[in-house]
């Protein structure tokens, strides 16, 4: 049985129509895979350091960054790939790669829609992961928006008429209606799967970068706010903090806040007495001076340690630290006390605790 002339003119129609998109779409599709591509490159070829686990600029002090703004359980995801070396590597490996071969792909416009698709899942995990930073504005956030809009609209349209995919029409015309090729290359839709599926992608698209902004901002359902965790001001978290009559001083301590452009730098500790009276004090000298063996970090990437004027850290950084006494002579009578750090930039974190009878 032959195609009727009107199925003939209208697949003539949604060929034109395709094409016409796809340039219109050229400068997107480039730009998107070279976001992409670019990412992968620096690290399997200009930047390889970056997949070195004994590099300053391994992945993984990245990943370890943004774990603490991290949301719908992916810091959990983090700490569980910090822990185990073998996962966090194929991690880095598997996802660098598909940058590497995704953006080549939207770059040449081959396997559009199967590229585009794969761009659209990074955009998600890197919103997930990275979307809460930026010390100025939400630069992340706004990078993965505006990927996740890109990769949703050449998914849609394809490659159009400068691609591989094209080619591969030209060459084999029976292509354009293989349903594989349909969903995944860049064979023409028809008009009512291209309008169902557009409406279903804008509802998602404005979910998406609605409800994520309203999160990180609020200024949508909420008045506007600087987010569950500052990316600008570093904080951290005591915790599990005990106390020994000697005045020594055991917690842990998490960065959780900030930016990981520079370190968090603790330049004094104080131990106040139960009436606020400083009981030991630890200057910068003393704190810079602790030995390695005063801090347990959990993960070998972002540390705690000594640092030039006291104790440095990085964002993620989380560990056990130990102070020792700062007086031979202290003996603390039971009671509750109260341990200051103070940083660089003039604030404090404190740590109620307790000694027993």
């Amino acid at each position: 049985m032959t195609a009727s002339p009107a199925a003939g003119e209208h697949s003539a129609q949604a060929s034109a129509s395709a094409r016409q998109l796809g340039f219109a779409l050229l400068a997107v599709r480039f730009v998107q895979g070279w976001i992409y591509w670019g990412g992968g490159s620096r690290r399997f070829i200009y930047a390889p350091a970056k997949l070195d686990p004994h590099a300053h600029s391994w992945m993984a002090n990245k990943f370890q960054s943004a774990m603490p703004g991290a949301i719908l359980g992916m810091s959990h995801v983090v700490d569980y790939m910090l822990r185990h070396f073998a996962l966090l590597y194929a991690g880095v490996i598997l996802f660098s790669a598909a940058e590497l071969i995704f953006g080549l792909f939207l770059l040449v416009g081959f396997m559009t829609r199967l590229s585009a698709l794969v761009s659209i899942g990074l955009s998600v995990v890197l919103m997930l992961l990275f979307g809460w930073q930026g010390a100025t504005c939400i630069d992340e956030w706004t990078m993965a928006s505006a990927n996740f809009g890109m990769g949703v609209a050449l998914w849609l349209a394809g490659a159009g008429a400068v691609s591989i995919d094209a080619w591969l029409l030209r060459r084999r015309p029976q292509l354009a209606a293989v349903g594989w090729f349909q969903w995944l290359g860049s064979a023409p839709w028809p008009a009512a799967r291209l309008r169902r599926w557009s409406l279903a992608s804008a509802v998602a698209t404005v979910l998406f970068v609605v409800l994520t902004y309203n999160y990180y901002r609020g200024s949508v359902l909420t008045p506007f706010h600087g987010g569950p965790v500052s990316p600008a001001t570093h904080h951290i978290s005591l915790s599990a903090g005990r106390l020994r009559p000697d005045g020594g001083v055991t917690f842990t301590a998490y960065l959780d806040a900030g930016t990981p452009a520079v370190p968090a730098n603790v330049v004094r500790a104080d131990l106040l007495g139960p009436g606020g009276a400083a009981i030991e004090h630890w200057d910068g000298a003393a704190l810079a001076g602790l030995p390695a063996s005063a801090f347990a970090n959990v993960y070998v990437y972002n540390r705690f340690g000594p640092g030039y004027a006291g104790i440095t850290a990085k964002m993620g950084a989380r560990a056990s630290i130990t102070l020792p006494p700062a007086q031979s002579d202290v003996q603390l009578v039971p009671g509750r006390y109260t341990l200051v750090l103070h940083s660089v930039n003039g604030h404090a974190f404190t740590l109620a605790l307790t000694l027993g009878p």
